[in-house]
This record gives structure tokens, C-alpha cells and sequence, in this order.
């Protein structure tokens, strides 16, 4: 049994999709889960109630944690830290090993110009704080008490027109519907973006790599040094439409806070958009022999796919 905790988001469901390659024996959990393979096991479960992990992780082999919580610090200060340790301990108790999907916000801001897996930790957010104390839960767990566990770590999503990620909301739906795309900071600046098919996939990879645990890995990422506005371009071409950009200064970004509890929480973060953000995944891709998907086919596809759904009859 391969199990995915917080099964419902991105990178959930393509991760079932993926693990159908290793097992027939896969459990979805999340607090509405839907099939995605005919032979999915559905757990609906809230993953913070007492008890939940434990139950969602008995009789797992692989234990995926790729849940993802609201927005908010205050979510993440009091929800993160307690699911990591339930995690832990039900994959001690199970003999489970743990993969975890994790991001880039424990780096130390002035070396995130060229990120790999050894570069420095040191978070300047409260986001990245929470992350830096899960993580070294994690490492801990591994070293002092035999854990099998890997840290799957991604830069910016996009892909999919999902629309949990910026590129669908700041870009790609404003071009589509005739507005500006909107940027922060900088548009000018190198930004990595790793595409959600190729993450999940080689998430199912590592997990299925017995070598793999113990590590943390960058997922593959294209590694052309390409700008936001080049970025942006793309899609407009895609969409045969001009690449109007609307950067927004920090200001700004303060301002529509008052208004939209999601950007209130991007000031602190707002470093990763004014320098360059240039992710290396070449460990991975050097191990595995893995060529990520380039920039060109990620956006065809990602525009197709919004495309498809935006002429689908509302349910």
C-alpha cells in the first residue's frame, strides 16, 4: 500500500496517476477524495483531528505527505509542526517510510540565485521558519530513530491550469481573459518554475527508490536561466495574445493585502521576486537520467489544458 496524505491537491492527484506504474494498492487521503485510479482506496479524513494520521498510514509501505494548508501563518504555525510529528510517529509505528513534498523557503534569501540541496538554511520568513522546524523534525527522526524518510523539494509550480498556483492566477487567466498579467517585484529577474507533471512523477521515482531516502532532492526543473517577462511572453504567445505585464511594487502588494487575505501574506516573501530564483535540479536529473520538460512544452500544455476546461459547460 502507497499512501498520499493531502491526495486532493496538484500534486495528489497526478501523484496517484504516477504510483499506478508501482503499485495497484494505493490510498487517497484528504477530507474528499476522489478516484483517480479504479483501484484507489478513498480515506476521507481531517489529517489535524487526533488520531487521523495513524489510521490513514496503517498498513502503508510509502506514505506520500504532500498536504497542503491555508495561506496563513497562523494555519501553518499551529497546524504544521503537529502533523509532521503525527506522521512521523504513525510511520515509525507502521514501518512506514515518508516522503516528504516540500519547497524552498528554509534558504537563505541572498543564495536562492542559485539553489541546490546543499545550500544554506536559513529562512528570513516565519513561513520559512515553520518549514526549517518540520524539516529538521524530519532529519532528526531519520538519524535518531531509524526513520526511512527524503525531502521531494519544488520550486514555483505551474502546469495543469491549476489554480493554486500564481502562474494560473497572476498570468495565465488574466491573458486569457484579456487583462494585464501581473507580477511582483520584478519581472526581469531569472525565475525557475518546476512543472507539476514532471514533480510528480518524479516524486513516485524517489519513493519507489529504496538509495533515494535519507536525502533531499530537488524534483526536475528545466534548467534554462529564463526572466519572468520571457516567462510571461510564452504564455501570451500560446494564447496569441500581446504580453501585457503589470508588475506590482510592494506598495501595492501591501495595499490589496488589506482586501485579500492571501496577498496579505506575501510581503515577507517578497524577496524571492526581486533577485534572481534560479533552482538546480541536476543531482536529480544526473541520478535518474531525467530530461525535465522545457519551458516551450510545460506552457503549450498548461495553456491547452485551461483552454479544454474554459469550453467545458458549467456542472
Amino acid at each position: 500500500m502507497q499512501t498520499i496524505l493531502g491526495a486532493s491537491g496538484s500534486i495528489g492527484k497526478l501523484l496517484a496517476e504516477e504510483l499506478r506504474h508501482y503499485t495497484t494498492r494505493i490510498r487517497l487521503v484528504s477530507r474528499n477524495p476522489k478516484k483517480v485510479n479504479d483501484t484507489d482506496e478513498l480515506l476521507p479524513v481531517d489529517l489535524t483531528l487526533p488520531g487521523a494520521v495513524n489510521m490513514a498510514v496503517n498498513g502503508s509501505e510509502v506514505v506520500y505527505l504532500t498536504l497542503g494548508f491555508n495561506y496563513d501563518i497562523k494555519v501553518w504555525e499551529a497546524n504544521w509542526p503537529v502533523l509532521m510529528k503525527d506522521t512521523i510517529e504513525a510511520c515509525i509505528k507502521h514501518n512506514a517510510k515518508l516522503v516528504f513534498f516540500d519547497n524552498v523557503y528554509t534558504y537563505d534569501k541572498d543564495e536562492i540565485h542559485h539553489m541546490t540541496e546543499v545550500t544554506k538554511v536559513n529562512p528570513s520568513s516565519r513561513k520559512g521558519g515553520v518549514r526549517r522546524e518540520i524539516n529538521e523534525m524530519l532529519m532528526a527522526a531519520v538519524r535518531d530513530r531509524n526513520l526511512s524518510a527524503l525531502i521531494a523539494r519544488s520550486a514555483d509550480f505551474y502546469g495543469n491550469d491549476s489554480s493554486t498556483t500564481f502562474v494560473a492566477e497572476l498570468a495565465l487567466k488574466n491573458l486569457a481573459t484579456g487583462k494585464s498579467a501581473q507580477w511582483f517585484m520584478n519581472s526581469g529577474k531569472v525565475h525557475s518554475f518546476t512543472y507539476i507533471p514532471d514533480a510528480a512523477r518524479a516524486t513516485a521515482l524517489l519513493g519507489n527508490t529504496p538509495d533515494a531516502y535519507g536525502q533531499v532532492w530537488h524534483l526536475p526543473t528545466d534548467p534554462a536561466r529564463i526572466n519572468v517577462t520571457d516567462f510571461i511572453g510564452m504564455i501570451a504567445d500560446e494564447l496569441n495574445v500581446k504580453p501585457r505585464i503589470r508588475v506590482l511594487p510592494m506598495f501595492m502588494i501591501r495595499a490589496i493585502g488589506l482586501f485579500l487575505p492571501v496577498i496579505r501574506e506575501m510581503p515577507e516573501m517578497m524577496y524571492q521576486y526581486d533577485r534572481d530564483y534560479y533552482f538546480d535540479s541536476s543531482k536529480f536529473t544526473k541520478r535518474f537520467g531525467f530530461k525535465p520538460t522545457p519551458y516551450s512544452e510545460g506552457i503549450r500544455e498548461m495553456c491547452k489544458g485551461y483552454q479544454v476546461a474554459a469550453q467545458k459547460p458549467a456542472a
